[in-house]
């Protein structure tokens, strides 16, 4: 039941009613984002274990998920957590996680470090792709 305030002291009511928001449309605040983003990161490394050591995208995931989950560990707050990430709030840091969960299941499944089936046609990499002559 909303209690009856005087309307010229709504604006302070309300003001004083806490509630928290990322302030991002669409985007709730996160009740515990030090655990997601450590059962995220987890699950991360566990795929990228599944892949070869030369792979370049296990490689570099790896450094970057290695040094958030050890700030996401060590963080006394999410304050904290925000400003060593440097990747927006953390909601968005959460999204990111998850992004990369998911693309990390698709590596594992398209397998870019195997050959290539066929090689690949001449000129292929050449840009433009057509010598551009001026007709007069």
């Amino acid at each position: 039941m909303v209690p009856k305030v005087p309307a010229e002291r709504r604006d302070d009511f309300f003001l004083s009613i806490p509630f928290q928001t990322t302030g991002l449309t669409g985007l709730a605040v996160s009740p515990d984002p030090k655990h997601s983003l450590t059962v995220l990161y987890n699950k991360i490394l566990r795929l990228l274990a599944k892949m070869p050591d030369d792979a370049a995208y296990k490689k570099y995931t790896k450094e970057i998920v290695d040094t958030r989950i050890k700030v996401v560990q060590q963080a006394k707050s999410i304050d904290e957590m925000e400003t060593k990430i440097k990747s927006g709030q953390i909601e968005e840091v959460i999204i990111q996680a998850e992004n990369e969960l998911l693309l990390a299941r698709k590596m594992l499944n398209w397998k870019p470090w195997e050959p290539l089936l066929k090689t690949s046609p001449p000129q292929q990499w050449v840009w433009p792709p057509a010598k551009f002559t001026p007709q007069n």
